[in-house]
């Protein structure tokens, strides 16, 4: 018996929508970067990106357990003197809430040139309304 793998231009890719509203970050973004990975999939190759296009429709709305949106911080850093800044989750979800799901996603997607491109597929909105219905997305259920 060979063993089988998968070619990147013979894989058909499915749209999916996960609705984050009243969900645990965590657990969204586990769902969201195994159907963007294809992991889910009988034909997933490790080093082939077999994965699915991903929609996360209200991402204002995720929740955070424990005191996390207090405690949890995001640091970034300019490069020049001085550069370095801090943010707190509930800020972040003030400013930018899309953010916070595409952070969690990145880091649990491979650090390479394959993750980047797996990344690439996510598209992250921050309430209900989006604009991949013509792809019609299926709803994907979290465990």
């Amino acid at each position: 018996m060979k063993t089988f793998s998968a070619k990147a231009n013979e894989v058909t890719r499915k749209w999916w929508i996960i609705d984050a509203e009243d969900q645990v970050l965590g657990q969204v973004a586990v769902k969201a970067a195994n159907l963007l990975r294809g992991k889910e999939k009988a034909i997933f190759t490790p080093h082939v990106d077999t994965g699915d296009f991903v929609v996360v429709v209200n991402a204002e709305k995720v929740r955070l357990t424990g005191k996390k949106e207090e405690q949890k911080s995001f640091m970034s850093f300019s490069g020049f003197v001085g550069g370095h800044k801090t943010e707190s989750a509930r800020s972040r979800r003030a400013r930018h809430p899309e953010l916070l799901v595409e952070h969690a996603v990145r880091g649990m997607i491979p650090h390479n040139r394959l993750g980047r491109a797996v990344y690439r597929k996510l598209k992250v909105y921050r309430g209900a309304a989006h604009p991949h219905g013509a792809q019609q997305p299926e709803a994907a259920v979290l465990d």
